[in-house]
């Protein structure tokens, strides 16, 4: 209702300026057009990538000084600091970078983002820019409508730019025929007072266009045409920099704790940079002078001046804020803590990283991960074992004994509170990210999903087994007791071994052998059991009623069994890829040696059946 409110409040606003001046038109649709040429450049951008500018973002991170080389070139490149903004928040939400990375980007961004300043005043307003435009928007708009990706992508790159150089015009001629009926000057204020207002109308346009580069060419076009003073321009320029941070809070809202805190450093880091330049603005214009001076800008010359100025603020705020990187992360970790849910929810899906292949796989593996976790205790405690004891080292034989008592668990409400949410927020989240994806991607997410899929399937079972050993731990009958705890050591030796898989570094996980290993231990127990259960009646030592709950029981455990054996291997295979396709190639020999010695031993009966039928 807010927002709607504020949309017609500028709708009505625009449309009384029509009124009031005609000329007024061709300095908003240069606006309008600036903004659109930023879209399209966004969106080629996010095609032409085809992942690089994400798997770069994921190498150029390990270090402070890495993270803010990355802001600064991309934010360079694109002229967006927007979009690197709302992909590092991405790359944060689904734990592909650190916090202080992401704060490390954030400040380079900012610094990135004054070069649009100096194309501007430097170029943009030197030559007719509208000549270039043209042909850009000519050959764009064909690549556009062709259907390679590639193409497609290069095509919106030079739209976009096409229509940002067009928007320039626009708003340059429309201030120098708005400066013929009105000048704006006479509004202009001097002193702290207009300080304080043109930093809070730079603000204002900013959050409104959500664009700091749009404000600031709508700036120097306005300076340019002697339409603001050059003081006025200074503190619009402070202002459109407060101002830009709404667009990383817009960015943070369906992001998740970590998302938010990000958004918290980019205002921080903003706001205290806007201070600094607002506090110390006479030695600022003093120190700009000088730079331009030793430049060889004229002294008039004050769209460069202002890109001078532009540059040196945000320098001296990343110089100032530096230092307390790990302070300032520590502050909003106490800030924004982390919030204990009964009901869970994703922690690392977020709208931002659907169109981002590499984050949106990496997101769904995370929130699986998530998912398992949740999974993991329910499937524990159904089999009557703390997840500590699990995690622990004590022998599984141990705690099975020791462990007689009943775990007191709701497993239709945890199931519904916690795994079924979470399962159809990674459905929804993969099918909606799947379509920007390789094969590649599209099978590892698929992948994923299925894993996920296991666990509702084994929470079904293990929920009518725990009804039974509730029951039967306790039994009178050691026979049952120890039949049933025969099936909790069989499910417990597999949460011990998922456990220790998880411990190990991804690139040294040997799952699948491991797994393998683990799944004919299991074929031979449940064999052995059956055979047990058959003893068992013959000696009367339990009747057909315990005999029929145990062979249901043993169907349900064989069920998890096979589950969690599977989604282990999706979890837990190992990333390094030279060593999960020699595991898969040792797995591919083992089994079809297994299947030789089978064919030979059903050879060799055969010719043993042969022969007796002959003699």
């Amino acid at each position: 209702m807010f927002r709607k409110g504020i949309l017609i409040s500028i709708f009505l606003l625009l449309s009384y300026g029509f009124w009031l001046s005609p000329n007024l038109k061709q300095i908003t649709a240069g606006v309008a057009i600036f903004l659109f040429g930023m879209l399209a450049l966004e969106d080629g951008f996010k095609i032409f990538s085809g992942g690089i500018l994400e798997k770069i973002l994921n190498k150029s991170t390990d270090k402070l000084w890495k993270s803010m080389s990355f802001g600064v070139v991309t934010t360079t490149l694109m002229q967006s600091s927007s979009l690197v903004s709302v992909i590092t928040i991405s790359f944060l939400s689904a734990g592909l970078i650190t916090l202080a990375s992401g704060i490390g980007i954030i400040f380079g961004a900012n610094l990135g983002t004054t070069t649009g300043a100096w194309l501007v005043a430097g170029f943009g307003l030197k030559v007719k820019i509208s000549a270039y435009a043209m042909p850009m928007l000519a050959f764009g708009i064909i690549l556009v409508l062709q259907k390679q990706k590639e193409l497609k992508g290069i095509g919106y790159v030079l739209a976009g730019m096409g229509f940002l150089f067009l928007g320039i015009s626009f708003m340059k001629e429309g201030f120098e025929t708005f400066r013929e009926h009105i000048d704006l000057t006479a509004y202009a204020l001097s002193g702290m007072k207009g300080m304080l207002l043109y930093t809070l109308i730079g603000v204002i346009a900013t959050v409104i266009m959500q664009s700091s580069h749009a404000t600031l060419v709508l700036i120097i076009t306005a300076l340019a045409s002697q339409q603001i003073t050059y003081e006025n321009a200074l503190a619009l320029a402070i202002g459109s920099n407060i101002g830009t941070t709404i667009t990383a809070i817009l960015g943070s809202i369906s992001a998740n704790i970590n998302g938010k805190r990000l958004a918290g450093a980019h205002l921080i880091f903003n706001l205290v940079t806007a201070v600094i330049a607002i506090a110390f603005i006479p030695q600022l214009i003093q120190i700009v002078s000088w730079i331009a001076d030793h430049l060889g800008i004229s002294k008039d010359d004050y769209t460069l001046k202002l890109a001078v100025f532009h540059t040196l603020f945000n320098l001296i705020g990343i110089l100032v804020m530096l230092p307390f990187i790990g302070k300032l992360v520590s502050f909003l970790t106490r800030l924004l803590p982390e919030k204990e849910r009964p009901i869970a929810e994703p922690e690392f899906l977020n709208s931002a990283s659907i169109e981002l292949p590499e984050a949106a796989v990496e997101a769904v593996r995370k929130e699986t991960f998530n998912l398992y976790r949740h999974f993991f205790g329910i499937i524990a405690h159904g089999i009557s074992i703390r997840v500590r004891d699990i995690q622990s080292d004590i022998p599984v034989k141990d705690i099975i004994e020791s462990e007689r008592k009943p775990i007191p668990v709701n497993i239709k409400e945890e199931y519904t509170n916690k795994i079924k949410i979470l399962y159809a927020r990674i459905v929804d989240f993969i099918s909606q990210a799947h379509k920007n994806m390789t094969q590649e991607q599209n099978n590892e997410i698929f992948g994923y999903r299925s894993a996920g899929r296991k666990m509702l399937e084994s929470i079904k079972n293990v929920q009518q087994l725990h009804i039974n050993l509730a029951h039967h731990l306790n039994d009178k009958n050691p026979y049952v007791r120890e039949e049933y705890n025969k099936i909790r050591y069989r499910l417990a030796s597999i949460l011990r071994t998922l456990a220790e898989l998880e411990k190990q570094p991804e690139n040294e996980r040997l799952a699948l052998t491991t797994l393998e290993a683990m799944r004919m231990q299991i074929k031979e127990a449940d064999k052995q059991m059956l055979k047990d259960i058959d003893t068992h009646i013959r000696k009367h030592h339990i009747t057909a009623e315990m005999a029929t709950s145990l062979m249901n029981d043993n169907y349900y455990a064989n069920n998890i069994a096979k589950n969690l054996l599977k989604i282990g291997k999706t979890l837990f295979k190992s990333r390094d890829t030279a060593l999960h396709e020699a595991e898969q190639s040792l797995m591919l020999n083992k089994e079809e040696a297994t299947q030789a010695i089978k064919a030979r031993k059903s050879k060799e009966e055969d010719d043993c059946d042969n022969a007796n039928t002959n003699a």
